[in-house]
């Protein structure tokens, strides 16, 4: 199945959430597929801290639903985050794996799930992270979101999906700076917060 067929599933059933994204070519494709959820979405961060980004928002906004959107590679960098996840146990934090079983924006070498004996669901459940999935068809995937949004419990898919790019979409212009600053502001909007405020001049 392909990547931008499961964002477009995933972004009819958001709303008011909260996405951390990861970095390649997803940024692109889910800059397309959820336009509505542009300002909500905080794009290109590293490997391996996406879902600890977004475990630490979960945290810092409890009745507010927040959504990793991870990679294979990311999620390798950083298995230990699982371990934490389960054991804090935050109610609002649905994690996406998307598992292309290749680094695709460096020249698609093979990530450690191409092999078949990796399987991240298994290793996220080993963990203690209990309602740890895979899904292979858009279906599946769509499924699994509407149980993982509604979840009182962590939760994770593992969305098998080709290494296949969505051709001739819109690239996003904006830098990672600028996106920091978007994505903040529209917590504090959307909050009724201050998270950066004016600087102070002595």
């Amino acid at each position: 199945m392909k990547r931008f067929d499961c964002m477009k599933a995933l972004a009819r059933r958001l709303s008011d959430e909260l996405v951390i994204l990861s970095l390649g070519a997803s940024v692109d494709e889910w800059y397309n597929a959820a336009p509505h959820m542009r300002d909500a979405s905080l794009f290109q961060q590293q490997l391996g801290c996406v879902s600890a980004q977004a475990l630490g928002l979960a945290a810092g906004l409890p009745h507010r639903r927040i959504v990793s959107l991870d990679t294979d590679g990311g999620m390798m960098f950083n298995l230990g985050i699982l371990a934490t996840i389960a054991n804090e146990q935050p109610n609002n934090l649905f994690i996406v794996v998307w598992d292309n079983e290749c680094y695709q924006s460096i020249g698609g070498p093979p990530t450690h799930t191409a092999s078949g004996r990796v399987d991240i669901a298994a290793i996220a459940r080993g963990a203690g992270v209990t309602r740890a999935h895979t899904a292979h068809t858009v279906e599946e995937f769509d499924k699994h979101c509407a149980e993982g949004l509604a979840a009182r419990e962590p939760y994770l898919v593992v969305a098998k999906v080709s290494g296949t790019v969505q051709p001739d979409i819109k690239r996003k212009h904006s830098d990672g700076r600028e996106d920091k600053y978007i994505f903040v502001r529209h917590v504090e909007r959307t909050e009724n917060i201050v998270i950066m405020g004016p600087s102070e001049h002595n």
